[in-house]
């Protein structure tokens, strides 16, 4: 008698994309990890796990100064643009208002003695939240030290950790892959 063929997971093969300041993007692919690195920047991860569909965003300033804009290509630096885009494209891709569900990540106060940005914005987008009905399932937001986020965004899966305290932040960069440590992590 023959034994049983093994049988193996197979998963498709990751792509990473990098979402930028001013930037989203939203899928529907369980292949897909968005991954960015955060200052006094805020990403919202939505996922709808019902539509299995999830997106992420990432803004620069919570709202302009004055409520004024030099210009409409300013918009997209902003928390309120970010966050209806991030929204709309969520709707437009099968999600569903109601069972959406949100991180929250950054807004960090990385210089003692200057205004804090961070604060403001994760206060904002935390505000943003709440006006629109969605619920806030995980929060890694304040302090003073930067962060990196993955999201496997169809799955609603994240992974935020504290950047090096020693490593330059550059929020336009592609983040590089972390050391390893000897350390096994599911992701």
């Amino acid at each position: 008698m023959n034994a049983p063929a093994a049988t193996t997971l197979h998963r498709p093969p990751e792509q990473r994309i990098n979402v930028l300041q001013g930037t989203s993007f939203v899928t529907d692919d369980p292949a897909v990890v968005l991954t960015t690195v955060l200052g006094s920047c805020i990403a919202c991860c939505l996922y709808d796990p019902h539509a299995r569909v999830g997106g992420m965003n990432h803004f620069l300033l919570s709202e302009p100064r004055h409520g004024r804009m030099r210009d409409d290509g300013e918009a997209e630096r902003y928390g309120l643009y970010a966050m209806e885009l991030l929204v709309n494209e969520m709707l437009k891709r099968g999600a569903s208002r109601s069972w959406l569900r949100a991180h929250l990540y950054g807004g960090a106060n990385l210089h003692a003695g200057m205004h804090a940005i961070g604060t403001d914005n994760g206060r904002f987008a935390r505000d943003f939240l709440i006006k629109d009905g969605i619920e806030l399932s995980q929060a890694n937001i304040g302090g003073n030290t930067p962060r990196r986020v993955d999201f496997r965004a169809a799955l609603g899966q994240v992974r935020c950790r504290i950047v090096q305290a020693d490593a330059r932040i550059d929020e336009n960069r592609a983040p590089q892959p972390p050391r390893s440590s000897g350390d096994v992590e599911l992701f």
